[in-house]
């Protein structure tokens, strides 16, 4: 009863940036499946590391923006309807509960990630491949939640902040405002539920970005910050 809706909820977020990238894509009637596989990835992207306002910018607009609260109230109403947990009851307040904690979750999550990336000298932002190829970009994808850019160069490193972000919102959501009858086991099965809502993330990301003046684009969640146009000029 409870592993269904916390899936849902640990997707929804994701799920909702998805959907914004891929908008273009769905005026233009184009069907998804063979966009994914047939858009380039802009090869030999200089890396350009974000700076401060950058970095806050897309800190500000993960934790507190409107996918944080569109999903928080998306998965606090499917809690709601499976009664999770049950000692919140199916109230007003019980969703006002459920919704604090969806929103709580991520908001602890984000500012972890983004915390301790500063501290780290870690860059967390994604970053589409230069390759080319469904598989290679796939692949890009998932190698990109575990690992994040360092230095000027922006080398790939394992990055601390992205395996250890997931985990300390929910653990802190069971010893913080959960039921009693929830523990380090809970915490660390739903931190495993965040970690691949941000591998569906990722692959989002990749494969839907709609071009330099995408919302996407503007919150600096891929390569395009700061990054050339690489349509060609009028």
């Amino acid at each position: 009863m409870k592993s269904r809706p916390t899936i849902i909820l640990l997707l929804a977020v994701p799920a909702l940036s998805l959907l914004a990238g891929a908008q273009s894509l769905v005026d233009s009637g184009a069907p998804s499946g063979a966009v994914a596989i047939t858009t380039p990835a802009y090869p030999d992207l200089a890396y350009i590391r974000p700076t401060t306002e950058m970095k806050l910018h897309s800190y500000l607009f993960d934790a507190f923006g409107p996918y944080p609260i569109a999903g928080s109230a998306l998965a606090a109403g499917i809690n709601q309807a499976d009664n999770a947990p049950p000692e919140w009851k199916q109230s007003f307040a019980g969703y006002s509960k459920r919704f604090g904690s969806d929103f709580g979750i991520n908001a602890v999550t984000i500012t972890t990630r983004y915390t301790l990336a500063q501290a780290l000298h870690e860059d967390t932002l994604y970053y589409r491949c230069e390759c080319t190829g469904v598989f290679p970009r796939f692949r890009h994808a998932m190698v990109s939640t575990f690992t994040g850019r360092r230095g000027e160069d922006g080398h790939r490193v394992f990055s601390i902040s992205a395996i250890v972000a997931p985990y300390a919102g929910t653990m802190t959501a069971v010893y913080g405002w959960y039921p009693s009858r929830y523990n380090a086991k809970d915490g660390f099965r739903l931190g495993n539920y965040s970690l691949l809502g941000y591998v569906a993330e990722n692959v989002a990301l990749e494969f839907f970005y709609s071009g330099p003046h995408s919302l996407i684009h503007r919150m600096h969640l891929n390569n395009g910050h700061a990054a050339p146009d690489p349509s060609p000029a009028p």
